[in-house]
């Protein structure tokens, strides 16, 4: 079974899903983050097509560890995803994972205007390798 990773944000969702030995984390899309029933709806489509057996959600933190406005958001969106969705769902920290994206898109040679469009889907990526990575060898 696969992991779907998300990146929450209040504009974009960002989405990546593992390889089904959980080894590597590839980027998927982006889900506008309005209107939410569409982001549950397209999470379910993606949960049945990908063959998703857990879900990790980014949770934002702030440099010191603590938590700040971004995480209350991000609290709530797991909320209702464990309602909508009966999959084991837990959070990740995601400190620096835009800005790795980012940078990575650049060394890439992504243009600019090009990286607004995949920089979600890549943070969402680079948060599941890292949770990936924690697991270690089965």
């Amino acid at each position: 079974m696969r992991i779907l990773a998300l990146d929450h944000g209040t504009k974009r969702i960002g989405v990546a899903t593992s390889d089904e030995l959980r080894m590597m984390a590839h980027p998927l899309e982006y889900i506008d983050a309005e209107p939410f029933a569409g982001v549950l709806d397209r999470i379910r489509v993606l949960v049945r097509e990908k063959e998703v057996g857990q879900i990790i959600v980014g949770m934002p933190r702030r440099m010191d560890g603590s938590y700040g406005e971004a995480a209350a958001r991000t609290k709530e969106f797991v909320n209702v995803l464990r309602e909508a969705i009966p999959l084991p769902i837990r959070t990740w920290d995601e400190r620096l994972t835009s800005v790795a994206a980012n940078r990575a898109l650049n060394e890439g040679g992504v243009k600019r205007g090009d990286r607004k469009e995949r920089v979600d889907a890549m943070a969402a990526a680079i948060l599941l390798q890292s949770y990936l990575d924690s697991l270690g060898p089965e």
